[in-house]
Protein backbone atom coordinates (compact mmCIF):
# COMPACT_ATOMS: atom_id res chain seq x y z
CA UNK A 1 0.00 0.00 0.00
CA UNK A 2 2.12 2.90 -1.01
CA UNK A 3 0.93 6.80 -1.74
CA UNK A 4 -2.94 6.83 -4.01
CA UNK A 5 -3.42 9.66 -5.64
CA UNK A 6 -6.95 10.86 -6.71
CA UNK A 7 -8.17 13.52 -8.96
CA UNK A 8 -11.08 14.99 -7.65
CA UNK A 9 -13.59 17.59 -10.18
CA UNK A 10 -16.46 19.15 -9.88
CA UNK A 11 -19.07 21.44 -11.98
CA UNK A 12 -17.22 21.40 -14.98
CA UNK A 13 -20.79 22.66 -16.77
CA UNK A 14 -19.19 21.09 -20.54
CA UNK A 15 -15.87 22.50 -20.28
CA UNK A 16 -12.42 20.81 -19.78
CA UNK A 17 -9.99 23.18 -19.26
CA UNK A 18 -6.48 22.99 -20.97
CA UNK A 19 -4.75 23.08 -17.75
CA UNK A 20 -6.32 20.58 -16.18
CA UNK A 21 -4.32 17.68 -17.66
CA UNK A 22 -1.46 18.93 -15.90
CA UNK A 23 -2.83 19.31 -12.41
CA UNK A 24 -4.24 15.59 -12.27
CA UNK A 25 -1.25 14.50 -14.17
CA UNK A 26 -0.45 11.34 -12.05
CA UNK A 27 -3.75 10.16 -10.78
CA UNK A 28 -4.99 7.02 -10.26
CA UNK A 29 -8.55 7.95 -10.96
CA UNK A 30 -10.93 10.81 -10.85
CA UNK A 31 -14.08 11.60 -9.03
CA UNK A 32 -16.64 13.85 -10.67
CA UNK A 33 -18.43 15.44 -8.00
CA UNK A 34 -21.75 16.40 -11.23
CA UNK A 35 -22.78 19.03 -13.29
CA UNK A 36 -20.82 17.47 -15.77
CA UNK A 37 -22.30 19.25 -18.63
CA UNK A 38 -22.18 15.92 -21.19
CA UNK A 39 -20.38 12.61 -22.40
CA UNK A 40 -17.76 14.70 -24.12
CA UNK A 41 -16.22 15.82 -20.78
CA UNK A 42 -16.34 12.96 -19.26
CA UNK A 43 -14.28 10.65 -22.15
CA UNK A 44 -11.51 13.71 -22.03
CA UNK A 45 -11.05 13.18 -18.39
CA UNK A 46 -10.69 9.38 -19.19
CA UNK A 47 -7.86 10.32 -21.15
CA UNK A 48 -5.98 11.21 -17.59
CA UNK A 49 -7.32 8.46 -15.73
CA UNK A 50 -10.31 6.34 -15.23
CA UNK A 51 -13.68 8.41 -14.55
CA UNK A 52 -16.44 7.66 -11.98
CA UNK A 53 -18.67 10.55 -11.45
CA UNK A 54 -22.08 11.52 -9.65
CA UNK A 55 -25.09 13.44 -11.04
CA UNK A 56 -25.73 17.16 -10.52
CA UNK A 57 -28.72 19.53 -10.46
CA UNK A 58 -27.88 20.84 -14.44
CA UNK A 59 -27.19 17.43 -15.70
CA UNK A 60 -30.24 16.33 -18.36
CA UNK A 61 -30.97 12.04 -16.72
CA UNK A 62 -31.17 11.34 -20.41
CA UNK A 63 -27.97 12.13 -21.57
CA UNK A 64 -25.85 10.76 -18.96
CA UNK A 65 -26.50 7.63 -17.05
CA UNK A 66 -25.45 8.50 -13.38
CA UNK A 67 -26.12 8.03 -10.16
CA UNK A 68 -26.98 10.24 -7.60
CA UNK A 69 -24.08 9.53 -5.40
CA UNK A 70 -20.63 7.07 -5.19
CA UNK A 71 -19.39 5.35 -2.52
CA UNK A 72 -15.62 3.97 -2.53
CA UNK A 73 -13.16 2.32 -0.32
CA UNK A 74 -9.40 2.94 -1.26
CA UNK A 75 -7.02 1.71 0.86
CA UNK A 76 -9.57 1.61 4.15
CA UNK A 77 -10.47 4.79 3.58
CA UNK A 78 -14.59 5.67 2.72
CA UNK A 79 -15.33 8.04 0.69
CA UNK A 80 -18.40 9.27 -0.49
CA UNK A 81 -19.11 11.50 -3.72
CA UNK A 82 -22.55 13.77 -4.42
CA UNK A 83 -22.82 17.17 -5.89
CA UNK A 84 -24.53 18.26 -2.23
CA UNK A 85 -27.64 19.95 -4.05
CA UNK A 86 -30.03 16.97 -2.46
CA UNK A 87 -29.03 18.99 0.62
CA UNK A 88 -30.30 22.53 -0.13
CA UNK A 89 -27.41 24.79 0.69
CA UNK A 90 -24.45 22.25 1.13
CA UNK A 91 -22.06 22.88 3.95
CA UNK A 92 -19.67 20.60 5.81
CA UNK A 93 -21.56 20.34 8.56
CA UNK A 94 -24.82 18.79 7.09
CA UNK A 95 -22.31 16.82 4.52
CA UNK A 96 -20.99 15.03 7.87
CA UNK A 97 -24.62 15.06 9.84
CA UNK A 98 -25.93 12.73 6.83
CA UNK A 99 -23.09 10.35 5.93
CA UNK A 100 -20.95 8.51 8.20
CA UNK A 101 -17.42 7.89 5.64
CA UNK A 102 -14.25 9.19 6.43
CA UNK A 103 -13.75 11.78 3.41
CA UNK A 104 -17.09 13.65 1.46
CA UNK A 105 -16.60 14.84 -2.04
CA UNK A 106 -19.17 17.41 -3.09
CA UNK A 107 -19.66 20.69 -5.03
CA UNK A 108 -22.27 22.72 -6.41
CA UNK A 109 -21.33 25.88 -4.78
CA UNK A 110 -18.26 26.20 -6.82
CA UNK A 111 -16.39 27.29 -3.71
CA UNK A 112 -13.15 25.25 -3.25
CA UNK A 113 -12.71 23.93 0.52
CA UNK A 114 -11.13 21.73 2.61
CA UNK A 115 -12.00 20.91 5.85
CA UNK A 116 -11.09 18.59 8.77
CA UNK A 117 -13.74 17.74 11.30
CA UNK A 118 -12.85 14.80 14.35
CA UNK A 119 -11.24 12.81 11.50
CA UNK A 120 -13.11 13.08 8.73
CA UNK A 121 -12.61 15.43 5.37
CA UNK A 122 -15.04 17.24 3.61
CA UNK A 123 -13.62 18.52 -0.10
CA UNK A 124 -14.98 20.76 -2.41
CA UNK A 125 -12.68 20.84 -5.38
CA UNK A 126 -14.42 23.91 -6.69
CA UNK A 127 -15.49 24.67 -10.23
CA UNK A 128 -13.66 23.79 -12.97
CA UNK A 129 -15.55 24.40 -15.87
CA UNK A 130 -16.78 28.05 -17.01
CA UNK A 131 -15.88 30.94 -14.18
CA UNK A 132 -18.21 32.01 -12.39
CA UNK A 133 -19.09 34.52 -9.66
CA UNK A 134 -15.54 35.57 -8.59
CA UNK A 135 -14.13 32.26 -8.19
CA UNK A 136 -11.08 30.56 -9.69
CA UNK A 137 -11.57 27.60 -11.61
CA UNK A 138 -9.86 24.80 -9.74
CA UNK A 139 -9.84 21.23 -9.16
CA UNK A 140 -8.63 18.93 -6.18
CA UNK A 141 -6.37 16.02 -5.66
CA UNK A 142 -7.07 13.44 -3.00
CA UNK A 143 -3.73 11.96 -0.86
CA UNK A 144 -4.58 8.74 0.33
CA UNK A 145 -1.83 7.01 2.28
CA UNK A 146 -1.51 4.90 5.43
CA UNK A 147 -5.28 4.88 6.00
CA UNK A 148 -5.12 8.45 6.12
CA UNK A 149 -6.32 11.02 3.40
CA UNK A 150 -5.52 14.41 3.10
CA UNK A 151 -6.08 17.10 0.51
CA UNK A 152 -5.36 19.74 -1.41
CA UNK A 153 -6.68 22.46 -4.06
CA UNK A 154 -5.32 23.02 -7.32
CA UNK A 155 -6.33 26.35 -9.47
CA UNK A 156 -7.17 26.22 -13.24
CA UNK A 157 -5.65 29.20 -15.01
CA UNK A 158 -6.47 28.66 -18.32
Amino acid sequence: MGRRVIGLVSDTHGLVRPDIFSALDGVELILHAGDVGGPDVLAELATIAPVEAVAGNTDAPGLLALADSLEREIDGVRIHVSHGHELGRPTPERLLERYPHDVLIYGHTHKQLITRAGGRLVINPGAAGPRRFSLMPSVGRLLIEGGRAEAEIVTLLM
